[in-house]
């Protein structure tokens, strides 16, 4: 059987940085290149970065893509790379489409491209357009109806143990056939992967823009299986890396083989280049080049589009040897979790062009983390704390920051709020709740300033629990840039604290968080003894009960069914339901969870619905 050496290229792309992502093609493309690789394949919209949101529909920008496309096609050939096969994503543009109401300003595609000897031999376009979550595509794209199946000539080897390379001789029966669909068409049945069975490839690619969520990795291999069976083929699935706004792409590249067997996979949160010679059915002879119609058994009609790659030189590999597919092990739920952050941190950071991050430091477990998250992303040099102590801040509040910052090596400064305060209080007759939310308002005021000033990025310290119910002052602790843990309840807040901390342990590092931080009572210290469950349940029974109806949208009767408390269901459904204006006013961060507040849950801030009494 021939042989195919192909590379995931598992890369972190930059939303609207056209040139800059076409650099990494061709740089990528070189590594695949040089350890003998015949197919390289890229990301979904690997050219445009993903996702590009209402982009799309700027027909300058898709212009500037398809342009970018064929430059980019043309590189690889000026670099001596024409001979391999690369497949990206890019944004493209269906012609021939008259503009009507409901449909897509420019019609455009999330396509896919197959470059080879210097042009763009074929192209597709993602025929499955996921509406749910964080996607809103039918707002963005028209769909796609196509399957290209390209013939790649490829070497067989001489005996079991010799390696094919692109240098080998190649005879016709040598070739495969490879087809290409993209991310949401292995989601949904019907579709590219049952044409592909039709089709009779022996290879389907994948590039996916799939962004992380707890416990979505081993969905996607049970999904890969499932549909390399259906298709009767090797199923290559390559999944982006990277931050992007609120999304944060884990990688977890996948090869599996036409009965559903794991042969190769990639690691999680890291780039990478995952190599792996697969053995695959020669193309048949037989099915010449054209183009046939196919039933996609989803109601629709796909065009199978076969394509012949002539067999061109490329350069000899600087890797010789057969290349096993790795199998990369998999991270516990919690440091998978904690990647996510630190991945959505640094990326933030860095593609929005920020030097520094600057955040309160009060010595409690949600300050504590986001520091720690943030040193790790980007180094604890770049990392500056202000602790700013009030009258009802605790001793061992500041004993507790000052220690974390000694442990990590954070650059720190200290100011006193209280003179502030009073000359606040002095022209205002306030009380109560607005005396305590003062305290924070100023914190804010202060850390804007210093950012102002220095050119810091604020990041803001609420959980998900505190956002979820409103436990937040607007314009002063929830005032910032971005927000890392925004979408991490307070029980998972701990838990990650203390897995950090055993990480370091096993390292035979300090652990960088103190551990009284981890366990003493939380308090928002705005006022004498004041703690958080003075105004909220137990945080594990409040996270449980969050869990259910933000989670899983459980109404009031589902969520007494369950076995929450009925007194406390009222209660807490009031709470997230009056705080969504304050939610709409919290910077981005990173999804972790199936429904984050923003891109996934998005409720109506006036809003008279009231969950009715079980």
């Amino acid at each position: 059987m021939p042989r195919l050496r192909i590379a995931l290229a598992q890369t972190n792309s930059t939303v609207g940085d056209l040139d800059g992502n076409a650099a990494r093609i061709a740089e990528w493309t070189l590594r695949a290149a040089e350890q003998g690789a015949a197919l390289v394949v890229f990301p979904e919209m690997m050219l445009t970065g993903y996702p590009v949101e209402d982009l799309a529909l700027r027909a300058s920008f898709t212009g500037a893509s398809i342009a970018a496309l064929s430059d980019a096609a043309q590189r690889l050939d000026a670099d001596g790379l024409g001979g391999i096969a690369v497949v990206t994503g890019y944004l493209g543009r269906r012609t021939g489409v008259a503009p009507r109401v409901g449909l897509p300003a420019g019609a455009p595609l999330d396509a896919a491209a197959l470059l080879h000897g210097g042009r763009v031999v074929v192209t597709t376009a993602k025929h499955h357009l996921p509406n749910y979550g964080v996607f809103d595509e039918y707002r963005y794209f028209v769909p796609g109806n196509r399957l290209p199946v390209f013939r790649l000539p490829c070497a067989t080897p001489r005996s079991p143990g010799d390696a094919a390379s692109p240098g080998d001789a190649a005879s016709p029966d040598d070739a495969v056939d490879v087809a290409i669909a993209i991310c949401e068409d292995l989601w949904q049945d019907g579709g590219p992967v049952a044409v592909t069975r039709q089709a009779g490839a022996g290879l389907l690619v994948v590039p996916n823009a799939s962004p992380f969520e707890r416990g979505k990795d081993e969905a996607r291999l049970e999904l890969c299986a499932r549909r390399a069976r259906e298709a009767g083929a090797t199923l290559a699935y390559v999944n982006m890396m990277g931050g992007q706004d609120e999304l944060v792409f884990d990688g977890d590249s996948i090869i599996v083989d036409a009965a559903g067997q794991l042969l190769a996979r990639g690691p999680q949160f890291e780039e990478t280049l995952l190599i792996a010679d697969l053995e695959l059915p020669p193309a048949d002879p037989a099915v010449p080049p054209g183009e046939t119609p196919a039933d996609a058994h989803d109601g629709t009609t796909i065009t199978i589009h076969r394509v012949t790659l002539p067999a061109l030189p490329s350069p000899p590999p600087a890797v010789s040897g057969a290349a096993a597919g790795t199998i990369w092990p998999r991270l516990s739920d919690i440091a998978e979790i904690y990647a996510a952050l630190v991945t959505g941190v640094r990326d933030y950071v860095r593609k929005n062009g920020f030097g520094s991050v600057i955040l309160g430091l009060s010595g409690g477990i949600d300050s504590a983390l986001t520091a720690t998250i943030a040193a790790d992303a980007i180094g604890p040099d770049r990392v500056h704390v202000v602790l700013m102590p009030s009258p009802h801040s605790s001793g061992h509040s500041v004993a507790d920051a000052e220690d974390l910052v000694k442990r990590q090596g954070l650059h720190a400064r200290t100011v006193p709020i209280s003179r502030v305060v009073g000359a606040y209080e002095a022209e205002l007759d306030i009380h109560g709740l607005a005396a305590e939310n003062l305290q924070a308002r100023i914190r804010g005021m202060i850390l804007m300033a210093l950012s102002n000033s220095e050119g810091h990025l604020v990041l803001t310290t609420g959980n998900k629990s505190e956002l979820a119910t409103g436990y937040s002052t607007l314009y002063g602790d929830s005032a910032g840039g971005f927000a890392p843990i925004k979408d991490v309840l307070k029980t998972v807040v701990w838990e990650l604290a203390r897995w950090r901390n055993e990480h370091a342990i096993t390292r035979g590092e300090t652990p960088p968080i103190p551990e009284n931080s981890i366990t003493k009572p939380p308090s928002a210290e705005l006022a004498p003894g004041q703690l958080d469950s003075d105004s909220l349940p137990d945080y594990a029974v409040l996270d449980a009960m969050l869990d259910d109806y933000v989670e899983k949208d459980m109404g009031a009767a589902a969520l007494v069914a369950a076995g929450h408390d009925p007194a406390l269901v009222d209660r807490v459904i009031q709470l997230v339901d009056r705080a969504e204006y304050k939610r709409r006013q919290y910077p981005p961060g990173p999804k972790i969870s199936a429904r984050n507040f923003g891109r996934d849950r998005r409720l109506p801030i006036t809003n008279g619905w009231r969950e009715p009494h079980p």
